[in-house]
């Protein structure tokens, strides 16, 4: 190999250095509700050593995963960070917490934690854009689930919301993923199971009240609910983007559909950043 080319290749390498160089921080974050820390990855970018503020995409793992799967199973989402200049914060989740409130585990207070208290925090000890216009929030399908569920149920949070893979519908899963162990059977409680499912929360939605966001593989388990759901929305005439391709439930699929989830938000949130200068 010569000289030149030995140089060059450094060169890149170095490059692929400087330009992504977002800092990977694990932090713990009280939940007052759950009375206990959560741990929680934050990225931020290599530009977040200005003086700007910035948007933050609230990013959530799926079932049986924790906090560090994002970072450690689809590591181009530091990169991302940097590409898009956006924090992204990864909290854990807990085996089957669906990210709603439990009515039957005190300790499994996930839509109050994310959409309150991890808010609180984040906004608290990071540069953030600490409004709706600039928050977004997705996830992996137990994570879609609460990307949704979340987005939509607080609006005032979120400006912009996704599901990848996302368990969107829980009622056709009655025995599957610590659902039950979170609401009780859905044979005792139907009512829990109706209350707590994102097909369920549309009620909330108006055209352009939120910026929606869903993929799904056609390989998916969960591609019927998905494909349900977007025909509800659209019946509704709901504004959303809904992504169909070949893929089927796993990181392979993910790491790729974060691309288009992150370029989504990103557009979202220069939209609004261009709206409030005019």
């Amino acid at each position: 190999m010569s000289k030149r080319l030995i140089f060059s290749c450094l060169f890149l390498i170095g490059l692929s250095v400087v330009l992504y160089a977002s800092k990977v921080d694990t932090v713990m974050v009280l939940s007052p509700s759950m009375k206990k820390e959560i741990k929680t990855v934050v990225i931020t970018p290599d530009s977040y050593a200005g003086n700007s503020e910035f948007p933050v995409l609230y990013l959530l793992h799926g079932y049986s995963d924790n906090y560090g799967g994002w970072v450690n199973k689809a590591p181009a989402v530091k990169e991302l960070a940097d590409l898009y200049n956006m924090i992204i914060i990864c909290p854990d989740g807990a085996y089957g917490s669906w990210y709603f409130d439990s009515p039957v585990d005190s300790g499994f207070m996930f839509e109050t934690f994310v959409s309150e208290e991890l808010i609180d925090w984040v906004d608290e000890n990071y540069k953030t854009i600490g409004k709706r216009e600039g928050r977004a929030i997705t996830g992996l399908s137990m994570g879609g689930h609460g990307g949704l569920y979340l987005g939509f149920r607080h609006q005032d949070v979120f400006g912009a919301c996704g599901s990848m893979s996302g368990g969107v519908d829980i009622r056709p899963f009655p025995n599957n993923w610590d659902m039950a162990k979170r609401l009780g059977t859905q044979r005792d409680f139907p009512e829990r199971w109706e209350q707590h499912t994102v097909m369920n929360q549309l009620h909330l939605l108006t055209p352009n009240s939120i910026k929606i966001i869903i993929d799904c593989g056609t390989g998916d388990f969960f591609y019927d609910v998905n494909v349900k759901l977007h025909k509800e929305l659209l019946y509704r005439n709901i504004p959303h983007d809904f992504i169909s391709r070949p893929g089927v439930h796993n990181w392979e699929y993910w790491a790729n559909a974060v691309k288009y989830q992150m370029l989504f938000f990103n557009e979202y949130f220069r939209s609004v950043t261009q709206s409030s200068q005019r």
